[in-house]
C-alpha cells in the first residue's frame, strides 16, 4: 500500500508519515483500570471491519512467520467528564462521522446480542455512555474530542 491509497499525505519515504485521518477513543474519566482497557478494546473492534483503509498489511517478521494486520496509524486515547463525552458525541452525530459506543450498561451483558439490545432500549440523548470511539478527518475528529484531555 502507498501514500496514495493508504490517506497518508504523500512524501518521500525518509519524511515522518502525517496522516490526513484520525482514530480516537474517548473514555469516560471514572472508569476504573480494566474497564478503561475493555472499552477501548470493543470501541475500536468495530473499525476495521467497517472502515477497511484503517487497516495496514500483514506483519512479518525475519524468520517469515505472519502476524495479523493493525491500524495503519495510531489510536489517540483521550479521558473527559460525563458532559465531556456527551458532547463529543452530539458532535460526532451532527459530523456523521463513523462511531461506535460503549454504554455503562454493557459491563452487565455477557454477548453482543445483549450488548446490541442494552444500546437499542435507549435513546440517543439518553445513553450512559462510558467510551466513544470516532474516526475521520483529523480536524473533524479534533472538533469532536473538543474539551478532552489525552489519557495519561
Amino acid at each position: 500500500m502507498n501514500s496514495e491509497t493508504s490517506g497518508e499525505t504523500p512524501v518521500d519515504v525518509l519524511s515522518p508519515v502525517r496522516f490526513d485521518t484520525k482514530i480516537a477513543v474517548l473514555l469516560r474519566d471514572d472508569l476504573e483500570t480494566w474497564q478503561r482497557l475493555n472499552v477501548t478494546s470493543f470501541l475500536v473492534s468495530g473499525l476495521g471491519p467497517t472502515i477497511p483503509e484503517v487497516i495496514g498489511d500483514l506483519y512479518e517478521d525475519a524468520d517469515g512467520t505472519a502476524y495479523l494486520p493493525m491500524f495503519r496509524q495510531p489510536v489517540l486515547v483521550f479521558e473527559g467528564t460525563k458532559e465531556v463525552l456527551k458532547a463529543a458525541h452530539a458532535r460526532a452525530l451532527a459530523r456523521a462521522l463513523p462511531r461506535a459506543v460503549f454504554t455503562s450498561d454493557l459491563f452487565s451483558t455477557g454477548n453482543d446480542r445483549d450488548n446490541r439490545a442494552a444500546v437499542r432500549a435507549v435513546g440517543t440523548g439518553e445513553l450512559d455512555l462510558v467510551g466513544l470511539a470516532v474516526y475521520g478527518p483529523r480536524n473533524g475528529v479534533d472538533k469532536v474530542v473538543k474539551g478532552a484531555r489525552m489519557h495519561p
